[in-house]
């Protein structure tokens, strides 16, 4: 905005700015929330990219595994890997499952298990989706819709995952093995953002909740913020909007009409708490990701931080783990307290082979109650039901993953919030337009 001689005031309810894709410290420690990898075909976002960070931008070659039935897959799947752990007759059975598939396709292709069994047969669906996927959505994959799978790994089957893996061909765009990270972790992209902001005559405010969004007849008047000093008045030229939608609806004033209400408590979202743990070992493993697909622990996902940028470690004699627990706010997990998380991190760990809990020296926890919007069966009508009301209101726009419950990558994201800036200059994008089939962050 500041760009386009806008002088905006962000509103950040956090401590940091960055949403999910913070970065946070402890203990002389910083850590991602989620793995945010920089990746991106558009080239002004690229461009942007580079000139905020420039040489702090570095450039990560990736290695991510998959853990099943005791042994490390490589990801993205390469056949000759899978094959030699997976045996002859379990090889045999994945083929044979995805021929039948392929000449017995099902009849729909509605739902995430639908989508896949279709691309990959049921037989490879059961060994590396399924178990993961219901880990991270907390719903079966049955009742999952297959919006996410297409726009997350559109353009991948099992046909084009073993010609990429074989050198054949290239692999699909999600599975790309090189990638940028900022030298301090994603949150120094955007402290710089913050930084430009106040150094053009921007605000940004931290702690500080937006807690009812006034109307007068079809536009935003002022808007009413909580922060460390209490509530205060702000008026609102115009508002650009990435809270979660349903909270965006429930602030309003005067209420929308019941249905629109009644649309935004339909909308679900997935929570997420990492545990950091402090390992007094140097790189004890070399992957940036392991995801767990085993059923016995509650671990969905584990990064290690130190690959992803040595500088987020203190020393170069430690490791730092991210032990991810995907979670519903409320739930059993949600609801452990830290030092509880901490020793199901750490147990965990132990019983992956992964650590021993001797060398574990410390530890912190983080959650995020609206980290993943759910695509269930009702999520789309909801989200048309509220479209249609936030139409009516002339100097409103959402933008964003939550903003938009919207299962959308990092480029695109800040390509929502470009254009809506845009707009405050007299352009008209329709920002629910925007193709949401790009390169981004691999959470």
């Amino acid at each position: 905005m500041v760009r386009l001689g806008l002088r905006p005031h962000v509103l950040e309810g956090l401590h940091r700015v960055g949403g999910l894709a913070r970065t946070e410290e402890h203990t002389g420690y910083r850590f991602d929330l989620g793995g945010h990898r920089f990746l991106t075909r558009m080239p002004e976002i690229e461009r942007l990219w580079q000139k905020m960070l420039g040489p702090d931008l570095i450039t990560v070659h990736r290695q991510s595994r998959i853990y099943y039935g005791g042994r490390f897959f490589r990801y993205p799947l390469q056949a000759w890997d899978a094959f030699a752990k997976l045996g002859l007759r379990e090889s045999a059975r994945i083929a044979g499952s995805y021929l039948h598939t392929r000449l017995s396709p099902p009849a729909e292709d509605h739902t995430f298990e639908q989508w896949v069994t279709r691309r990959f047969g049921a037989r490879l669906y059961e060994t590396f989706f399924k178990t993961y996927t219901e880990k991270v959505w907390g719903i079966p994959c049955s009742e999952l819709r297959a919006d996410w799978a297409a726009q997350r790994i559109k353009g991948l089957s099992l046909v084009t995952a073993v010609i990429g893996a074989l050198g054949l061909g290239s692999s699909a765009k999600t599975l790309a093995d090189r990638f940028h990270y900022p030298r301090l972790g994603p949150g120094m992209m955007w402290e710089r953002f913050a930084d430009v902001v106040r150094a053009q005559g921007g605000a940004v405010s931290l702690g500080s909740h937006v807690k009812q969004v006034v109307c007068q007849g079809a536009r935003v008047s002022h808007l009413i913020v909580q922060d460390a000093k209490g509530e205060r008045a702000l008026a609102c030229e115009a508002l650009v909007s990435s809270m979660p939608l349903d909270d965006l609806v429930a602030a309003l004033r005067p209420a929308p009409p019941e249905p629109v209400l009644a649309a935004a408590r339909r909308l679900r979202h997935r929570a997420f708490a990492i545990v950091q743990l402090a390992i007094g070992r140097p790189a004890i493993f070399p992957y940036h990701w392991i995801y767990v697909h085993e059923p016995g622990v509650k671990v969905g996902r584990i990064q290690n931080f130190g690959n992803w940028s040595s500088e987020l470690l203190p020393g170069p004699d430690k490791t730092s783990l991210g032990l991810e627990y995907f979670c519903s706010r409320g739930d059993e997990l949600w609801s452990l307290s830290d030092a509880e998380m901490i020793v199901l991190a750490s147990r965990e760990l132990a019983d992956l082979g992964l650590a021993e809990p001797r060398w574990i020296e410390g530890g912190a926890v983080v959650r995020h109650a609206h980290a993943y919007p759910i695509y269930d069966e009702t999520y789309r009508a909801s989200v048309d039901t509220i479209r249609a009301h936030l139409d009516g209101i002339e100097n409103l726009q959402t933008v964003g993953r939550s903003g938009m419950h919207r299962y959308n990558n990092l480029d695109h994201s800040m390509l929502t919030g470009i254009l809506a800036a845009r707009n405050l200059n007299g352009a008209r994008y329709d920002l629910w337009e925007i193709n949401a089939d790009h390169e981004g962050e691999g959470d």
